[in-house]
C-alpha cells in the first residue's frame, strides 16, 4: 500500500463536537434536517445540502451544490476552521460502550485503488457518484474519509498499535469529545518527519487494504483524481486493523407476506431447508446460520438445516453468507424479493436499532429478519475471491465521523 501524510483543513477544536456528523449516506433526509435543526453547525448540512431546502427538492439540482459550498465557506468566514501548516499522518480512535478502534488517516494512492490494492466487495451507482463528484467539485475537497481495514494478524499489522503509542507520547490530542451519538472521538497529529517516514515505510508492506465502508466515496474521488490529477490523486481514508472493527447485523423488514398465510411462510421456509421453532422472546441470533424471524406478532428461531448447510458450505464465499443464504432461499423464491437493491418491499435496518424497533417496522402485514453479522473475515474473503457481497451485508459501529479533516484539492 502506498500512503503518504496531507495537511488537513480541520475544525478548531471548540467547534470540532458540533462540527462531527454522521456520514451522509447512513441518514435519512428527515433524520439529516432534524439534526441540523438541533444543531446548525453539524457537517450533515454540508454533507446533505439539501437540508436547506423544502422537503421535495431535487437533491441534485446545481444550487443545493451551490449552497453546500456557501456552507462550507461559512466554517472558514466565521474563524471555525484552521489549516495545518504541514503534512501530517492522524491516529484517529473512536469508542464507545461496544469497543475501541483505532486508525490511521491518510491519503491512499488513487492508483492503488486503481490496481485493486483497495479491494471492493460491493457495486457503485453512477449516479451516487456523480452526487459525490459534485460534491467534491463544488467544495474544492473532499470531506468524508474512505473506511479500510486491512489484516493485522502479521507482524506487519502491528505498525498501528506502535503509531498509537507513538502519538500519545507526543502529547496530547488535537480531539478529545464525546458527540451528540454517544462516542468519543480522540484524534492525534504526528508530523514528526521520522515518524511520519516510518508510518509510511510500515504502510507499504501492507499487501492490500479492503474497503468496509464508502465505496461511493472512493469510486468518486479515483473519478475527480483522473479529471483532476495533482493533489486529486490522494485519497483521504482511514486504515483500520481488521481485528479491531466491531460489526453488527444488518436485519430485514419486508411489507408483505407475498400472499402467504403466517402459517404458509412457515411451511415455506421449512421446506426450503430451514428448522423453524416458536420463540418465547425477541430473537438475536447468536451463531452463524441462525435468524430470527417476527411475523403475525410472534417470533420464531430459523435456523438452517444439515442438508441445506452441506450445500452452502460448498459454495462461493459470497454464497455462503447468512444474508446471501437469506435472499437465495427465503427472500428471492419465497417472498419475491428479486432485487434487493431495487424492490420497494424490502428495507434495511442497522443492528444498531435493537429488535423491539425491528418488529415494529413490520407493521401488521410484514415480516422482519434479524441476521447474524457478517465478519469481517467473511467480507476480506469475498473481496480477495473477487466478487461482490450482497447489499447491506455489514454495518460496523462506530460509524466514521464526517467533518472532522477535510482534504483540499
Amino acid at each position: 500500500m502506498h500512503v503518504r501524510p496531507f495537511a488537513a483543513l480541520r475544525p478548531v477544536p471548540e467547534a470540532a463536537p458540533r462540527i462531527a456528523a454522521l456520514p451522509y449516506d447512513v441518514v435519512s433526509a428527515d433524520e439529516a434536517r432534524q439534526v441540523v435543526a438541533d444543531e446548525p453547525l453539524s457537517f450533515l448540512a454540508v454533507d446533505l445540502p439539501e437540508t436547506a431546502f423544502e422537503p421535495g427538492h431535487d437533491p441534485y439540482a446545481a444550487d443545493v451544490y451551490e449552497k453546500g459550498a456557501e456552507l462550507f465557506q461559512d466554517y472558514g468566514d466565521q474563524g471555525l476552521l484552521v489549516q495545518d501548516p504541514t503534512p501530517a499522518f492522524y491516529v484517529y480512535e473512536l469508542s464507545n460502550d461496544q469497543g475501541a478502534m483505532t486508525g490511521l488517516v491518510c491519503l491512499v494512492d488513487v492508483a492503488d485503488y486503481e490496481r485493486g490494492l483497495v479491494k471492493r466487495h460491493e457495486n457503485t451507482r453512477r449516479a451516487k457518484e456523480d452526487d459525490r463528484v459534485r460534491h467534491i467539485g463544488a467544495l474544492a475537497a473532499q470531506t468524508g474519509p474512505v473506511f479500510l481495514a486491512y489484516r493485522d494478524e502479521t507482524p506487519e499489522g502491528d505498525f498501528l498499535r506502535e503509531a498509537t503509542e507513538l502519538s500519545r507520547m507526543l502529547g496530547a490530542p488535537v480531539y478529545d469529545f464525546r458527540d451528540r451519538w454517544g462516542v468519543r472521538n480522540q484524534l492525534w497529529a504526528v508530523s514528526d518527519p521520522e515518524a511520519m517516514g516510518e508510518l509510511e515505510w510500515r504502510a507499504a508492506s501492507l499487501p492490500c487494504a479492503y474497503i468496509a465502508d464508502g465505496h461511493h466515496r472512493a469510486a468518486s474521488a479515483a473519478r475527480v483524481a483522473a479529471e483532476r490529477g495533482g493533489e486529486a490523486t490522494g485519497l483521504m481514508a482511514v486504515l483500520f486493523p481488521a481485528g479491531e472493527l466491531t460489526v453488527l447485523p444488518y436485519n430485514r423488514v419486508v411489507a408483505d407476506c407475498n400472499g402467504l398465510s403466517p402459517e404458509g411462510l412457515l411451511r415455506a421456509i421449512q421446506g426450503a431447508g430451514f428448522v423453524v421453532a416458536p420463540a418465547a422472546a425477541p430473537v438475536q441470533p447468536d451463531a452463524p446460520g441462525v435468524f430470527g424471524l417476527f411475523t403475525d406478532g410472534r417470533w420464531f428461531t430459523v435456523a438452517v438445516g444439515p442438508e441445506l448447510a452441506a450445500e452452502v458450505a460448498k459454495l462461493p464465499p459470497a454464497e455462503q453468507l447468512d444474508v446471501a443464504v437469506l435472499q437465495d432461499r427465503v427472500l428471492g423464491p419465497i417472498l419475491g424479493i428479486g432485487d434487493p437493491r431495487e424492490d420497494p418491499r424490502i428495507d434495511f435496518m442497522g443492528g444498531n436499532r435493537g429488535l423491539d424497533e425491528l418488529a415494529a417496522s413490520a407493521g401488521e402485514d410484514g415480516i422482519a429478519v434479524s441476521c447474524f453479522p457478517t465478519s469481517a473475515a467473511q467480507l476480506m474473503a469475498v473481496a480477495d475471491d473477487g466478487a461482490l457481497m450482497p447489499p447491506k451485508s455489514t454495518w460496523f459501529e462506530p460509524k466514521l465521523r464526517s467533518g472532522l479533516l477535510f482534504h483540499r484539492i
